[in-house]
């Protein structure tokens, strides 16, 4: 009696997890069920309360008072929770969900795409205009076809990577588990690495946009409440819809400060309102009191209820995008090699610039195995995700060509497009103001998400606890914040932005990983092939092409 007192009541937690996940018949094994409103905390091991613990000594007791094959008093089967709501309880008072049978938050194949085109939905899409015009327009639409079809199969081969891997359960695997076991210590921190340079490059071009954002928002509140009219200097349309230039004669590329609009003030206020309301010297810095508390929460659950918005501002912007193309009507001339004084070639050498915006643009590498997994038939998982790329594909697509065709040529130059299209618009247009106050809201509940995934993955490695301490988490925060900051006042050029962070960390967890992950794969079976071996060293030639075309195109 004193051995089996002596003996732990569960033994190893996870051995017992994986028991009662192989089956989950109510007659033979009746895990301890917890009620969802007994499960406190936010854990990943669930603290349970004193009513759940005293709950499970009844159910102990029950189990003491008769032999195993004695059916007498052991609780009916009407009591046995369903199988989703199973919990494996702990004396030391945690609580395990079993993960068995089908759950009920698998998803149908339809919520799974537009999760995967919801996900990839991001800044990229406002870029699209612009890289089209760096490309060209006919070389532009090419690429953009080709690097959806490149980056879906690679995407393919990060979702096929964990299936290649024999006599391991896989399950729970994700990409930097996989790099580890064919690569070692150098796989797991190469793609770690290669994941932050995203997230991170994804959180400073959202501060470039919140500040690009928040300035013209508050200059069209500013202009509406003084009664100020504005009024285009001289590069500018006339017309009801009005399209702006705000660097005429210099390269759009580069960081310039120049007045986009002459105002009519008969006072000084303005003067005042423009020294501190300054897209470049004054916004940025305002953003940090608002959004630095932000990242320090120790959960990002809250904002994860606004994701929704994501969603809704992309069906916001095709909209605004299909009746600026009504009222402006279409503007194209073919000039094949040599740009006109208003319209740029259909092929120009600046073109690696677009493929750069597009690898980021097209980057769901990274969490694509967790999403799959929700899918309710996994058999649908290649279909689903071809389908989803074709989505993102249409949309960049529909954004990009339609603006540029749009964009008045003449009297205005192609080579106006900016970066972010909405700088096109003036402040005073009523539905970009519309458009720019959804997408600073959304990015503001956004942007604490971002950090929370770099803080999870960062000090989750480092510290193996996503919140070691305030003083790691608050010093990392100042590092990412101060790096929007930077950008922001001195480069708000997101089209660099993005293309650079897009080729980085496209060359390894795009091109490189999952290219040499499959042949080391296929090496260790003994079925790698010469044209297989070719063909993933041509994609891990071009990626490293991708990243160089950056810096020298």
């Amino acid at each position: 009696m004193m051995d089996e007192d002596s003996k732990p009541l569960l033994g190893s937690m996870r051995a017992v997890v994986d028991y009662y996940t192989d089956s989950l018949d109510s007659r033979q094994r009746r895990p301890f069920h917890v009620e969802p409103k007994n499960i406190v905390g936010e854990d990943v091991q669930e603290r349970v309360s004193a009513e759940a613990s005293v709950l499970n000594s009844r159910v102990q007791y029950y189990g003491r008072l008769t032999a195993s094959s004695d059916r007498l008093l052991v609780p009916p089967d009407h009591v046995i929770p369903a199988a989703e709501d199973i919990y494996i309880y702990s004396p030391l008072g945690t609580a395990y969900k079993v993960q068995g049978g089908d759950s009920p938050s698998k998803n149908p194949s339809i919520v799974t795409i537009f999760a995967i085109w919801n996900t990839m939905m991001g800044t990229s899409i406002l870029s699209m205009p612009w890289g089209i015009k760096q490309a060209g327009f006919t070389l532009g639409i090419i690429i953009i076809v080709f690097m959806g079809l490149l980056m879906l199969y690679c995407c393919y081969r990060v979702l096929k990577s964990t299936k290649s891997i024999p006599f391991i359960d896989t399950s729970d695997w994700e990409f930097p588990d996989v790099c580890k076991y064919y690569l070692g210590a150098f796989g797991k921190w190469s793609s770690l690495i290669f994941s932050l340079v995203s997230l991170v490059g994804a959180m400073v071009v959202y501060w470039v946009l919140m500040s690009n954002f928040m300035f013209n928002t508050g200059e069209f509140i500013y202009n509406y409440v003084h009664n100020v009219s504005t009024s285009d200097k001289e590069y500018g349309t006339n017309g009801s819809e009005r399209v702006v230039c705000p660097y005429p004669d210099l390269d759009p590329d580069r960081n310039r400060s120049v007045v986009l609009f002459s105002v009519s003030d008969n006072g000084t206020g303005h003067a005042t309102f423009d020294r501190w309301w300054s897209k470049t010297n004054t916004v940025p810095f305002y953003l940090i009191a608002l959004l630095l508390p932000l990242l320090n929460f120790r959960s990002a659950s809250f904002f994860a209820r606004f994701t929704f918005l994501g969603t809704l501002s992309v069906l916001y912007l095709i909209i605004l995008v299909t009746l600026k193309a009504i009222r402006l009507g279409f503007h194209l001339e073919f000039h094949w090699f040599v740009s006109s004084e208003v319209f740029v070639a259909e092929f120009r050498s600046t073109f690696p610039q677009l493929s750069g915006v597009l690898t980021l643009a097209f980057f769901i590498h990274n969490c694509i195995i967790t999403l799959m997994k929700n899918n309710k038939h996994q058999e649908n998982n290649v279909r689903d995700l071809s389908l989803a790329y074709l989505l993102v594909g249409l949309t960049y697509l529909y954004v990009g060509v339609l603006i540029f065709a749009v964009f008045p040529s003449p009297p205005l130059s192609k080579k106006c497009i900016e970066p972010n299209f909405l700088d096109n618009f003036p402040s005073g247009d009523i539905m970009v103001f519309v458009a720019r106050t959804c997408l600073l809201f959304q990015m503001t509940t956004v942007y604490p998400l971002l950090g929370y995934l770099v803080r999870v993955q960062l000090m989750g490695q480092i510290f193996s606890n996503p919140y070691p301490g305030f003083l790691h988490v608050f010093f990392l925060n100042i590092f990412v914040v101060g790096a929007g900051v930077l950008m922001a006042r001195f480069y708000p050029n997101i089209g660099s932005i993005i293309r650079f962070s897009g080729a980085i960390c496209g060359l390894a967890l795009v091109f490189v990983l999952p290219s040499l992950i499959h042949m080391i794969s296929l090496k260790r079976r003994d079925e790698l092939r010469w044209p297989s071996a070719i063909f993933h060293t041509f994609l891990i030639l071009l990626g490293v092409a991708n990243l160089f075309g950056q810096f020298f195109m």
